[in-house]
């Protein structure tokens, strides 16, 4: 029998916001064929939406949206001239993020181009104009620059993804330069940034994993200037190996003496391979009850790791949106739930301290106006057996007694209610029989 042993008297600290995504609602302020998951997407509670890959996307804006070539599309053009950017649908995209009641988590560059011919991924003519648009674009939405916003837009992100391919590959989706060169431009628009922002949190650069060469020569290349955040990304169907990059980030920072730089996974989704028959299983897998598992898995475990931020990859209705259905954004799907479900345990703010016995079943716990936990059952082996678990609470705040609520998730049941137990104790068990990828929300709460 696994064990689960909840001891609400131990405090770890904040519910880290482990349930952001990339990406908001779909949703037009005009009402004209109008189909929208924005309720949902509010009820989820989603801390953040990253803007990467957004102008794949044509009710977000299309290619008029959120990439630096998009806004400023000139380059000629001086980088200072209000008349020079093009703000209109990003800045529908980012007020409609906030509508689904996010916050903005901006990234600045370009989509990824798995096309054959480059167009947005190129190194900039001139960095130093780079930084320059780049910095007028952060007061438009925090200034008020060019008829812009006051926008609460605290974390703006260097790039994305410079590191998937090396120097001398033919076909470069994200940077088309040499790593030198990207270290180069990264440094002079971090110190331009960070001068004009010291406030905002500036970082990046979004590293398609973490790769200790690549990562040891881009922080040797900063000199002082450094980053408030480095952002990386994984994918596995594997939860393992999603602790071990997450260790390794927190080690090659501290490492570099970026102490207090936060380390944020901001691409992440259960991927068994990109390619032929295991990528087709993925995408399915991510759909379903599976990926759902391991979705909230993810988040359970990461909460009690040296990490600080998740966003998972992709709200934006495509192929890897796990949460909802692709041409009906309005249906869940399976993995719309975690998030729900964890955004109980993240409005209680503290979480207290978990022990695991036994292997595939994960747990996170945190109290406030409630005493709430989450568990999963994920195991890649799609035959793995039913498990017998034991949850035992102790130290609980019972003043006139409490009643546990069993909310559930899994394949006939959508974070619905099934069970409700009274006690009187501070110290009880619950015993569950666990299907595999099911995952319980249980809240305690004061009679």
């Amino acid at each position: 029998m696994n064990q689960i042993i909840v001891d609400f008297a131990k405090e770890t600290g904040k519910v880290k916001p482990m349930h952001s995504v990339n990406n908001g609602p779909k949703y037009k302020f005009a009402a004209d064929q109008r189909i929208t998951n924005i309720d949902h997407y509010k009820a989820a509670g989603i801390p953040y939406a990253r803007t990467h890959d957004a102008s794949f996307d044509p009710t977000y804006g299309g290619e008029h949206t959120v990439d630096v070539n998009f806004i400023f599309t000139d380059w000629s053009k001086d980088a200072t001239d209000p008349a020079s950017y093009d703000f209109a649908l990003t800045d529908e995209y980012l007020r409609v993020i906030e509508a689904g009641g996010a916050k903005v988590y901006y990234r600045l560059g370009s989509k990824i181009e798995h096309w054959s011919k480059k167009y947005n991924t190129l190194p900039p003519v001139d960095f130093h104009k780079w930084a320059v648009v780049c910095e007028h674009i952060i007061r438009h939405y925090t200034e008020g620059w060019a008829d812009g916003y006051h926008m609460d837009i605290e974390y703006w992100e260097i790039w994305n993804e410079p590191d998937l391919d090396p120097d001398d590959s033919t076909h470069k989706r994200c940077w088309g330069g040499t790593a030198k060169e990207f270290y180069e431009l990264y440094r002079i628009t971090l110190e331009h940034l960070k001068a004009c922002f010291p406030h905002l949190k500036i970082g990046g650069p979004a590293c398609a994993g973490v790769k200790p060469e690549w990562m040891r020569g881009l922080f040797a290349s900063l000199g002082d200037v450094k980053p408030d955040f480095f952002s990386w990304h994984v994918y596995s169907p594997n939860l393992e190996k999603v602790q071990k990059r997450l260790r390794l980030a927190r080690e090659l920072l501290d490492e570099a003496g970026l102490t207090a730089c936060e380390s944020i996974l901001n691409e992440w989704n259960y991927v068994k391979g990109w390619h032929d028959e295991e990528w087709i299983y993925s995408l399915k897998s991510e759909k379903g009850l599976k990926g759902a598992a391991f979705t909230a898995a993810v988040m359970e475990m990461c909460q009690y790791e040296p990490l600080d931020h998740l966003m998972y990859y992709d709200a934006r209705p495509c192929a890897m949106n796990g949460l909802f259905s692709t041409d009906f954004v309005f249906e869940r799907l399976k993995g719309y739930y975690p998030f729900y479900m964890f955004n109980q345990l993240y409005r209680q703010e503290k979480a207290v301290a978990v022990e695991r016995e036994g292997d595939d079943v994960w747990a996170v716990a945190a109290k406030g106006t409630e005493q709430n936990v989450m568990l999963t059952y994920y195991n890649d082996d799609d035959g793995s057996p039913a498990k017998d678990v034991k949850v035992t609470f102790q130290n609980v705040e019972n003043k006139n007694g409490v009643r546990l609520e069993y909310y559930c998730l899994d394949e006939n049941h959508d974070a619905e209610l099934v069970r409700e137990e009274i006690f009187t104790a501070t110290e009880f068990a619950a015993y569950i029989k666990m299907p595999l990828f099911s995952t319980y929300l249980l809240k305690i709460v004061a009679l």
